[in-house]
């Protein structure tokens, strides 16, 4: 067992390039399951949700090679349409492969994903739809049965903007008969960046970046090259560590024109922030002042960031307020900045955070990946040592957030 072990106080300053985005990239390689040929992806991160899925795709007969941060998928040769129960109960994002499953073999088994432990994430959109386009799903148990002879184009309409039911909808309409018309959509970058990479393999949508899109199925799809964009969350990670540290960094490569109201909430707490063409400059000469942030679908403050304003907030001054609409889960993180002398009281769905200016150093547990990504956070504005155990959470979405802070100073290592 492995943990994170931060030294405190130490200010950042540097310039970094992020890693490509693992919203992006495991959608991106499940459609690679519709052509038969090769997909190739840049920019990947060399991540363990990445290496999971690799493993999903290589189990159904693709032959995956991951060099460089280059991937190969070739999938000409799939003879196998069940996702393994132990890597599609390891991770969330399993669930999308059951759509480009019933597109490619006009079948497909999956058991109810896993990943982290942030509160309830029923799959009943991703079902629905799946049925409203004529498949046929069975559920007994941890097992989901869909077989369908053809799935059919049709108007469908979610009732919440989910990421995954969009991306299933979208993944299993690319080679349905007939026009698929998806409203109510979710509108994330990462959609954006599947739905462009379909249409570079000659998938035809339309109304990308909105929240109607319309999706006509094609025959057969084509090879094709296709670069994954740069994580905001991690990016929005790195910033709030300078937030919280104090010092100046640039970040480049990390979609920064995707975290607009990121930004927005990160001036007003005190950031100078500039932006370039495909970086973002941060710099932060006083503690952070509290805000009131409440998370939501794209392009609203995002859940995955959560964790880290209340870490920044807890080191900050004032007194700021968190509610959650997406993930009632998230707030296990305060539990854990309790241990280190943090002030947050939280009353159902909702957070009050009293700034303390900095923290102790402490034992504590990553509850999921982002939790364990506030905890760094925190801890480079802490007394002492912070110590994080349980950080496998982390591996599954930074690629090397050890190294990545202290390549911008941070005194951060992992130890066996």
């Amino acid at each position: 067992m492995s943990v994170i072990v931060v030294q405190g106080y130490y200010p950042l300053k540097g310039e970094i390039e992020i890693q490509g985005s693992k919203n992006a990239a495991l959608p991106m390689m499940a459609a690679a399951l519709l052509h038969k040929g090769a997909t190739v992806l840049d920019h990947v991160p060399m991540i363990q949700d990445v290496f999971c899925m690799m493993g999903i795709l290589e189990s159904m007969g693709c032959v995956c090679c991951l060099k460089d941060h280059r991937l190969t998928i070739d999938a000409s040769q799939v003879s196998k349409a069940q996702i393994p129960k132990d890597r599609g109960k390891a991770m969330r994002s399993s669930i999308v492969v059951l759509g480009a499953l019933l597109g490619r073999c006009r079948e497909g088994k999956a058991y109810y994903p896993g990943g982290c432990s942030i509160g309830s994430r029923p799959i009943d959109l991703h079902l629905g739809a799946l049925r409203k386009m004529g498949a046929e799903i069975r559920e007994e148990g941890e097992v989901i049965s869909a077989r369908a002879p053809r799935l059919s184009g049709t108007d469908i309409r979610l009732s919440y903007p989910s990421v995954g039911a969009t991306e299933n909808v979208i993944l299993a309409a690319v080679k349905a008969k007939g026009d698929t018309v998806l409203r109510g959509a979710a509108k994330e970058p990462e959609i954006d960046a599947l739905c462009r990479m379909l249409v570079s393999m000659g998938a035809k949508i339309q109304g990308i970046g909105t929240s109607s899109l319309w999706i006509r199925g094609v025959e057969e799809l084509r090879d094709i090259s296709y670069e994954v964009p740069g994580d905001r969350i991690v990016t929005g990670t790195y910033l709030s560590a300078v937030m919280a540290a104090g010092g100046e960094a640039v970040l480049r490569r990390g979609s920064p024109q995707c975290l607009g109201r990121v930004l927005d909430t990160m001036r007003t707490m005190g950031a100078h922030i500039r932006l370039w063409e495909d970086a973002v400059e941060i710099a932060m000469d006083r503690r952070p002042k509290a805000v009131s942030v409440t998370t939501g679908p794209y392009p609203d403050f995002p859940t995955d960031l959560q964790s880290m304003a209340m870490a920044v907030m807890a080191v900050g001054e004032g007194e700021g307020y968190l509610k959650e609409t997406v993930f009632e889960g998230r707030f296990a993180t305060a539990k854990q900045l309790h241990k280190m002398g943090a002030e947050i009281i939280i009353e159902g769905s909702e957070a009050r955070i009293v700034g303390k200016g900095s923290l102790k150093g402490a034992k504590v547990r990553a509850c999921d990946l982002r939790s364990g990504a506030a905890l760094a956070v925190a801890g480079l504005r802490a007394e002492g040592k912070t110590m994080i155990t349980d950080c496998c959470h982390i591996f599954r979405g930074y690629e090397d957030i050890c190294g990545d802070l202290r390549n911008l100073g941070g005194r951060i290592r992992r130890e066996s």
